[in-house]
This record gives structure tokens, C-alpha cells and sequence, in this order.
């Protein structure tokens, strides 16, 4: 069938708009899948990248549980070419007992870096009870050429801890988060 040429003026005009709106459509879907899928691991606990107690604050009626231990297990990744590692390997804890662990990290590099600690907790029914008061993992460090730093990481378990769970793993994997960095 052949069409005049002002019929096929309007039908190519009406197919663009078509193609525009799929367009943008996509766009606007693929725009707000990344909050919808933050807000999606968020309500199932899956890929919690960083949890949301950086301003947690140890209630003033917490009370230390003294017939349950905790041991803590601790661990530490590193990406890149830096060591990085806890100062001890476990520690012993009541929950509702603040309590503080130290990692150390040395950039090997003879250049700058910006890196960024991620933690990850076993089992993973440990994770919203596991309240970190002060952590490096809280914010970027910036590491100079060759530099090593011991960095704390203060928290407490919350007593509703479920009974069954004695045992629980901190690790975190240490990458960089940027490329070269001047060095001052």
C-alpha cells in the first residue's frame, strides 16, 4: 500500500512522538529504580551496604544482660594493595555492654587514596541488633602514601538479641573509592 507523502509526514511524526515518550519513559523507569531498589533491600535486610547508626545513641536504660556472652568475631577484607586487619582476632561481650575493637590499615601505596570500609555481619538475624555507636566505616578515609592507622569501632549488642545467637562475625572489606589522589 502506498501512502502520499503527507500521510507518511504524520505517520513518521506520530510514530517519533511514540518513540519519545517510550524513550523517556525508560529513562524515568530506570532513574527511579535505584531508590526503589535501596528501599527494597532496606525492608528485606539484603545488601545493606551501611546501616543507619551513625547517630545511635546507647539508651539510658539499657542494662547489661551479665548471664548471656557474646563472642564477636572479627574480620577484615581488603581490596586493593594496603593491609588491613583487626588488632584481635575475637571478643567477649554482654549485650548491652559498650565495647571497642581497633582495625589497622597501612596503604602500602606510594601514592594517596580515598577509601571506604563496608561491614557485613553473620548471621545475618544479628544485623539489626548490632548497634555501632563510632565506626571509620561511617565516613571516606583518606589515606596517605605509606601512612598505617588504627581505627576504632565502638558498639554494643541490643539485649533483644534472639538467645539462640552466641556467636557473631563483624567483617568489613576495605576498597578504594576513587582513583589517584593528590598528595599534600
Amino acid at each position: 500500500m502506498a501512502y502520499d507523502d503527507s500521510t507518511r509526514l504524520r505517520l513518521n511524526r506520530s510514530t517519533f512522538k511514540k518513540l519519545v515518550v517510550v524513550a523517556v519513559a525508560m529513562f524515568g523507569f530506570g532513574y527511579a529504580l535505584i531508590p526503589v531498589y535501596r528501599q527494597i533491600c532496606e525492608v528485606l535486610g539484603v545488601n545493606v551496604l551501611t546501616q543507619q547508626d551513625g547517630t545511635v545513641e546507647r539508651p539510658a536504660n539499657t542494662q547489661v544482660d551479665l548471664t548471656r556472652t557474646v563472642t564477636i568475631e572479627l574480620d577484615g577484607n581488603a581490596q586493593g594493595p594496603w593491609r588491613f586487619r583487626p588488632t584481635q582476632r575475637s571478643i567477649q561481650v554482654h549485650p548491652g555492654e559498650l565495647a571497642t575493637v581497633t582495625y589497622e590499615v597501612v596503604n602500602t601505596q606510594g601514592r594517596a587514596v580515598k577509601a571506604q570500609a563496608i561491614p557485613s555481619y553473620a548471621p545475618q538475624s544479628a544485623t539489626p541488633h548490632f548497634k555501632k555507636v563510632e565506626c571509620f566505616c561511617f565516613r571516606e578515609q583518606m589515606m596517605q602514601p605509606n601512612e598505617a592507622r588504627q581505627m576504632p569501632v565502638v558498639f554494643f549488642i541490643d539485649p533483644a538479641l534472639p538467645k539462640e545467637v552466641k556467636n557473631i562475625t563483624l567483617s568489613y572489606t576495605f576498597f578504594e573509592i576513587a582513583g589517584a589522589v593528590a598528595a599534600k
